[in-house]
């Protein structure tokens, strides 16, 4: 691997498994930015799995100056063990200053078992980071005695200084498609853990919608013509880690529950990504779905007003396309 390149940074772990609900990485990597700034030093993120260049990509274009990107059959499916052999070597070597984590179930594991390998400290949960001007050291604040108050903790002497940091403390940086960094393919000689064996994996799925926190709707309407067809949302919603919302004519049709119905007499909703499947786009339906950040359509007739207030528009059968769409995701897990 090249060496040429100051690693002695800001790291950011990278957990991009559930990518368009959980932006949690690209948080730390914006306030990863401005704790390198206050350094004089850089961003680095990490990336483990098999084929994880699109994520690479994506670190890049939000902030991040190098991506130590590690890509092995064996990474493929987290195992805490596993991780930490490829991790830590790399720390040790390049001693990073800072290293940061999403506080979810992941890093809520993974991170204090690398930590105690490190032999450096860890503060949990923060709820915010920063540089102090005169020694340089992070000041990791996080709650203490049940939330009580709030303890500002340093780590003088060991290196790096570890902290977890919870969803939603700090505001991604806007995606960049000209940023330009470096992404580094290190050797990886993973040894399997023969302790725990993966058999297999399923996202457990919920027919309990949340459509107001998610960050991906996928929305049907009538031209799905059938339960049958409206169902194979759930295919598409479990693929994009997001939930499925539902037009009045659908809620009518007795296709899905009256929690999913979207517009004037339902939810309103404000997704990163909205994809509408046949429904042709009634004022009753698109009061509800007028805040989200990107809105893809489907539907045969391409006079329908959903196309309007469509950033992308695709004209066709939505049994057709819909199928087609979910073969091309399961390709890419």
């Amino acid at each position: 691997m090249d060496t040429s390149h100051d690693l002695e940074g800001v790291w950011v772990f990278g957990d991009y498994r559930n990518y368009f609900q959980n932006r949690v990485t690209l948080q730390l990597i914006a306030k990863a930015r401005d704790l390198a700034d206050k350094l004089d030093t850089r961003v680095i993120a990490l990336a483990l799995g098999d084929k994880v260049h699109q994520w690479a990509m994506e670190y890049v274009a939000h902030g991040a100056d190098i991506v130590l990107a590690a890509e092995h059959p064996d990474l493929k499916s987290y195992q805490v063990e596993t991780y930490c052999s490829v991790v830590a070597p790399w720390v040790e070597a390049f001693q990073p200053q800072v290293f940061l984590a999403g506080a979810t179930s992941f890093g809520r594991e993974f991170f204090p078992r690398l930590a105690k390998r490190l032999h450096t400290g860890l503060s949990a949960d923060c709820v915010a980071l920063e540089i102090d001007p005169e020694t340089g050291l992070l000041l990791q604040t996080t709650p203490g005695f049940g939330g009580e108050l709030l303890a500002e903790i340093v780590t003088p002497d060991h290196r790096p200084q570890m902290a977890t940091v919870h969803p939603g403390v700090f505001q991604e940086r806007p995606h960049d498609p000209g940023a330009v960094g470096r992404i580094l393919y290190p050797d990886v000689d993973v040894v399997p853990e023969t302790r725990v064996k993966l058999i297999r994996s399923k996202r457990q799925q919920t027919r309990q919608a949340k459509l107001e926190e998610a960050q991906v709707v996928i929305a049907g309407g009538r031209g799905l013509g059938s339960k049958e067809n409206f169902e194979r949302l759930y295919e598409l919603a479990e693929l994009l880690e997001g939930e499925v919302g539902a037009t009045r004519p659908v809620i009518g049709s007795g296709w899905t529950d009256k929690e999913r119905l979207l517009g004037q007499t339902g939810k309103t909703v404000k997704p990163r990504l909205l994809i509408s499947i046949g429904a042709s786009g009634a004022v009753q339906y698109t009061t509800g779905i007028l805040g989200s950040e990107n809105i893809v359509a489907i539907n045969r007739d391409p006079q329908a007003p959903i196309f309007n207030m469509a950033d992308l528009g695709l004209v066709g059968d939505a049994n057709t396309l819909l199928p087609l769409l979910i073969e091309a995701l399961r390709k890419r897990v």
